[in-house]
């Protein structure tokens, strides 16, 4: 099965859909409540997941909850073998997500410089008007 066909696309969808579920769904404190799952991918040969996790918050909330969700991994793996019939249930590598934080972080600092931009190119121009009245 290659890497980008549609049935393993099919089953990254559906795997991280229900992950997303049995993850809201535990009542490990650890685990922030702003935890999402944002992809997974499954291999080709289904053995492994490497599961993309979100959670917005503090370093503190990203490190208790990525502990959470290992020691959560059996738990979870086994929810994954009852609510989905594959050939072989993965084993789940959890690793966390930090494109939205990045993304919010790059729009804020575009923000700056196009405010800067704006605010001293509105100071020349008012120069430059001082200087040609006189």
């Amino acid at each position: 099965m290659r890497r980008n066909s549609v049935k393993n696309n099919r089953i990254n969808g559906e795997v991280a859909k229900e992950l997303s579920m049995i993850i809201r769904d535990l009542k490990d404190p650890r685990i922030s409540p702003m935890a999402s799952v944002m992809t997974a991918e499954v291999t080709a040969d289904l053995k492994y997941c490497k599961v993309f996790v979100s959670v917005l918050g503090s370093e503190e909330e990203h490190k208790a909850t990525m502990q959470g969700l290992k020691n959560a991994n059996g738990h979870v793996r086994s929810e994954l073998a009852k609510r989905l019939n594959l050939r072989n249930t993965p084993e789940l590598l959890f690793v966390l997500d930090t494109s939205i934080e990045y993304g919010v972080r790059m729009s804020k600092l575009i923000d700056e410089v196009t405010e800067n931009d704006r605010a001293n190119s509105t100071g020349t121009d008012a120069e430059e008007g001082n200087e040609s009245e006189e």
